[in-house]
């Protein structure tokens, strides 16, 4: 009571905090890229590029978000309620393979190739050789590319300039050359083929116009894992316009010359019949910034880029390796030298990757982001919904970016709506159920060529975990009400009819159930998928049981379905349960393991990203999921990209700042392209998300009850630092500052007010703040404080 009562006292007798410097954020390269994965992306959320910085034949390979084949008109797979029974009996049998194979048959559309794809290239031929003083680079805080070098003798000097601009819609791109005789060049504009057809036609238009038009088709398409290509989807229209300075802009054919031209300002737009008819918008958005200058439209672009990412700065103090180019650093990293700088650098990455590939009004971010030079992408470049998605997402809350995440949920407000469709067709059952991929046209149904891969209902169930995170963050209640609360409810619902009594126990569980991606080893000694509730499926529709509940709660809803909830809620097997040697079991029983290190840790989703573990609260689990983790680690567990920054956020929730340092280490050295690009292998974006969400797991968690723990997995490496704008439960905003390893001092922004706890070590103090009131405190505030644990 006494920290309660000096805190509200000294509110406005602290020292309130200084707004550090905004640190410097680039990736930096001598050399042109020769690969995709070397290229340097740029994005607005809808409309994005890779940027090879060649100074002899450039190459911006582009992309759009909604590039799809096909359209809403495949159908639910032909299973029903009957062939549900038939599964759930032959589980109670103990017919384990024999499910896994009418599942697969009665249940999915099997193998899927329908796949997000590229907008095309721009090249811009320049023939420039003999080049000199070269340098490709990204700003992270301007969301600008830059490539210069000098060419020829007399080293007359190159810039080129590119960003893709939310407020304009069109990516802008400007070069200049103090050559006497300025540019000379070809521009062309073009898109792979599809399997030797032709995708789109180019046409030049007027003077200084590319036109480029066409249809996604995927010719290798596939559905039931049999060849059905796919003859129309998206329409497309890109128009390229070019200004000049001095010399002159002309049509050749189907492509644009430069000639002698000393400043070159070009606008890409690009639309698809996705939004609406394209070719007027496009024409539309070319009036708009049609004449403007270069430093005009930059200005507006940084503008609306900097009011997202800059609200969050964070350094380790270490800048000595800044003067080093990005791929010389990450080469040092493997030969076993610290850089600090670099893991700092990373996790501002994942933020401007985010923002550039999810915006309000745009898709969200794919497998891929945004980047994509395929036609046919690895893994469609869709949606998995097992955990890559999601995993996209875990930063848009805690870094600041919260509004990113609507994408996301008008996304799954689309898989909701088909997935109550697919639930009453195939299962006979309210609400709605979503499996485990899908794509741009948000079909609801099973694709899963074998059990294991895809035969899974838990997709629903994780992503309204996303809609509950947002009102704790935020504390939107009218979000809460219109957006959470339906989505909540219709999962509920199919989760409410879709549990069934486990003959075994009497209680009950989710059949047929499979942990993602993974087997164990049946009676009949083969490998299977399906059981009767794995840890996985328990753990997700307890939390949407509990999610709704405290919903309905907080905005005094009553009625018989939430009675029904609470009521089937109790009965509800726990998907918590500890093996003999003290481990958290995957399935329903003790089954021997196919894959003891995989990749997927679905088992300990309750840990995270849900927070029913936690040190305080539940000391058993808390040391089961270590254990869990150690035994996955030491049979070759975490191989890929996204697993390891899974794994970082699991190292801090378990409080362990050296092991997710360890992970942190291992993924710079192991899992990163030289455009420091996740590698799955090949590229997948999530692990880029997952290690930026995973380093503010380690210096701020508020997934306690009215807790907010600073500094909670501090490495001993990041013995100097700061981060400032982190978002924590509850709607506070936060500053920390440290030295020597330990707490200075921080700041906590209240954005509506509200109580909270400040942690630190063993240490909390109570505090109470009026909306938009700061708070700053030290060390020593802590140790005043008469609140221990």
């Amino acid at each position: 009571m006494y920290a309660l009562l000096f805190l509200i006292l000294s509110y406005f007798t602290v020292s309130k905090t200084s707004s550090p410097s905004t640190t410097a954020y680039n990736l930096w390269y001598k050399q042109p890229a020769k690969e995709w994965t070397e290229a340097l992306p740029v994005g607005n959320g809808r409309l994005g590029a890779m940027v090879f910085g060649n100074p002899v034949h450039e190459q911006i390979q582009l992309n759009e978000d909604s590039m799809w084949p096909g359209s809403t008109d495949w159908g639910n797979p032909e299973g029903n309620p009957d062939d549900l029974y038939a599964i759930r009996q032959l589980l109670f049998a103990g017919k384990n393979s024999q499910a896994d194979s009418l599942l697969v048959e009665k249940f999915s559309h099997k193998g899927i190739k329908r796949s997000h794809q590229t907008l095309g290239d721009l090249f811009i031929d320049l023939n420039h050789k003999n080049v000199q003083n070269y340098r490709r680079e990204l700003d992270l805080n301007k969301s600008l590319v830059t490539v210069s070098y000098n060419v020829g003798e007399n080293k007359y000097s190159v810039s080129e300039k590119i960003f893709a601009s939310a407020p304009h819609n069109a990516l802008i791109i400007e070069y200049t050359s103090t050559a006497p005789e300025g540019l000379n060049g070809i521009i062309r504009l073009t898109r792979p083929e599809d399997e030797g057809h032709i995708t789109a036609k180019t046409v030049a238009v007027g003077d200084n116009q590319l036109k480029m038009t066409g249809e996604v088709t995927q010719y290798g398409g596939e559905i039931e894992s049999k060849p059905a290509p796919i003859l129309s989807g998206v329409k497309f229209e890109t128009k390229l316009e070019v200004s000049n300075a001095g010399g002159e802009v002309y049509t050749d054919g189907d492509t644009l010359v430069l000639k002698n031209v000393h400043k070159a300002l070009l606008y890409l737009v690009a639309q698809t019949s996705f939004y609406g008819d394209c070719f007027p918008s496009n024409d539309f958005q070319l009036s708009k910034i049609r004449g403007q200058s270069y430093d005009s439209l930059f200005s507006a672009h940084e503008k609306d880029y900097q009011q997202l990412f800059s609200r969050v700065d964070f350094s380790l103090g270490d800048h000595a390796k800044d003067t080093l180019a990005t791929d010389q650093r990450l080469q040092r990293i493997k030969q076993g030298e610290p850089d600090l700088g670099l893991q700092a650098l990373l996790f501002q990455y994942g933020r401007y990757l985010l923002i550039s590939s999810s915006r309000p009004g745009t898709n969200p971010a794919n497998l891929q982001g945004l980047w994509n030079p395929h036609i046919q992408a690895p893994w469609n470049a869709d949606y998995h919904l097992n955990i890559n998605l999601q995993m996209n997402y875990w930063p848009a809350e805690v870094t600041n970016l919260s509004e990113l995440h609507a994408p996301l949920f008008d996304f799954t407000d689309r898989l909701i709506k088909s997935g109550k469709v697919t639930a009453y067709e195939n299962y006979g059952f309210r609400g709605a159920v979503i499996h485990h991929a899908s794509d741009l046209w948000a079909p609801a149904w099973m694709r899963a060529a074998r059990a294991y891969w895809g035969g899974w209902i838990g997709g629903g169930g994780w992503l309204a975990q996303h809609y509950f995170e947002h009102y704790r963050f935020t504390n939107d209640t009218e979000f809460l009400e219109k957006r959470a609360l339906p989505a909540l409810e219709e999962v509920a619902r199919f989760y409410f009819d879709w549990l069934v009594e486990d003959p075994r126990d009497g209680l009950l569980v989710s059949a047929p159930s499979t942990s993602p991606e993974n087997r164990f080893i049946g009676s009949d000694e083969k490998p299977v998928a399906t059981c009767l509730g794995s840890a996985m499926d328990q753990q997700i529709i307890a939390e949407v049981f509990d999610n709704y509940l405290k919903s309905c709660e907080l905005l005094a809803i009553k009625s018989s379905f939430v009675d029904s909830v609470r009521e089937k809620r109790k009965h509800l097997r726990s998907g918590l349960i500890l093996g003999r040697d003290g481990r958290i079991l995957e399935w329903d029983r003790e089954y021997p393991e196919r894959e003891k290190g995989h990749r997927h840790m679905s088992h300990l989703y309750a840990f995270h990203p849900g927070s029913r573990i936690t040190k305080k609260e539940t000391p058993q689990l808390f040391e089961a999921v270590r254990k869990t983790l150690d035994y996955r680690l030491a049979n070759g567990g975490a191989g890929t990209g996204w697993s390891r920054a899974w794994l970082i956020n699991f190292a801090a929730r378990l409080l362990d700042g050296a092991m997710a340092h360890d992970h942190i280490t291992l993924l710079l050295k192991k899992s990163l392209y030289l455009n420091l690009f996740d590698a799955h292998p090949p590229f997948q974006i999530d692990g880029n998300f997952g290690y930026t969400a995973g380093i503010a797991e380690m210096l701020l968690q508020s997934h306690e009850k009215n807790t907010i723990t600073m500094l909670p997995a501090l490495p001993p490496q990041w013995q100097t630092g700061h981060i400032t704008g982190l978002k924590a439960r509850g709607n506070f905003e936060v500053d920390i500052f440290w030295q020597r390893n330990e707490l200075k001092y921080a700041t906590v922004r209240a954005l509506s007010g509200g109580k909270t706890n400040l942690v630190y070590k063993n240490r909390s103090m109570p505090v109470e703040l009026k909306k938009h009131e700061n708070f700053t405190f030290n060390l020593a505030d802590f140790y005043n404080s008469d609140e221990s644990f």
